[in-house]
């Protein structure tokens, strides 16, 4: 008898917009847009979108930049716009504001998953574990988290930004699935926190509350105990998929960590075997 359960496919938005000539990882490589800087002589875009485009729980791709023109100056990037599961829109003023614009054209009930084009780590075997756990996990709207010690473990000497929480820290890694609807209404505030992004006590304050920023502050807040509070606050249930992948946690926001993938990517080559 033939199953009727079936993992639903992702709708998947890249953010991809042109951050200008000043971006140091643009500026470093030479290129026109930090999204074509390339890591083992492929556009970071492109290595995201194919390896979205390999994975079955992927059922469209939408690109939210860069500009056409900085596209075609890549042809097999451009030409990936031909492909049939994959679109392009004209990018907002900000990462935020394209994810929500991205999310509202969605048909409702659609999920969706946001990721970045410097995501230049991003493996098949993350996506379908994210989205996985994603999918059991009932909650409207998913975030990836790795613990710092995975990173550091993996990548000693490596600078990343850990959110202090008790049994963490736990790094961002660019992973967010909004499972409903209802989640998307959690863009409006990923953009306030964009505009108080001088002033993250604001931004926590009112998410937690100030309970929650007292717990936050004395390093007593669990992820549990975060999540549940943002929860609450927002009118929504937040969850969090911690990723036992310590490159899940590394994008590229840096030549420093251009150079960190650079390195992994030359490592896994030397180690692919040679035929007699």
């Amino acid at each position: 008898m033939k199953n009727t359960f079936e993992a639903p496919r992702f709708t998947a938005l890249v953010l991809a917009a042109d951050r200008g000539p000043a971006d140091p990882v643009a500026a470093m490589a030479g290129a026109s847009c930090k999204a074509l800087v390339p890591v083992a002589g492929v556009p970071m875009v492109r290595r995201v979108v194919e390896v979205l485009a390999s994975s079955d729980r992927i059922g469209h791709i939408v690109l939210l930049g860069p500009a056409k023109h900085l596209l075609a100056r890549d042809a097999l990037t451009a030409h990936l716009l031909d492909s049939p599961g994959v679109s392009w829109l004209e990018p907002a003023g900000s990462p935020s504001a394209s994810a929500a614009m991205g999310l509202a054209r969605q048909p409702a009930g659609q999920p969706v998953l946001v990721t970045t084009a410097d995501h230049a780590l991003l493996s098949r075997e993350m996506i379908d574990y994210f989205l996985q756990q994603a999918t059991a996990s009932g909650c409207d709207m998913v975030v990836a988290v790795t613990p710092l010690d995975t990173v550091l473990a993996r990548f000693p000497g490596t600078r990343r930004t850990g959110i202090r929480l008790r049994g963490g820290p736990y790094c961002g890694s660019n992973l967010f699935a909004f499972m409903t609807e209802d989640a998307r209404r959690l863009a409006r505030f990923w953009q306030r926190v964009e505009q108080d992004r001088k002033h993250p006590r604001r931004v926590i304050a009112g998410a937690l509350g100030l309970a929650g920023i007292l717990r936050y502050v004395s390093g007593r807040l669990t992820l549990e105990q975060a999540l549940q509070r943002m929860s609450a606050k927002l009118g929504m249930n937040i969850g969090a998929v911690i990723m036992p992948f310590a490159e899940a946690a590394i994008d590229v926001d840096s030549p420093q960590d251009h150079q960190t993938v650079e390195k992994l990517h030359a490592q896994r080559t030397q180690s692919i075997p040679r035929d007699a």
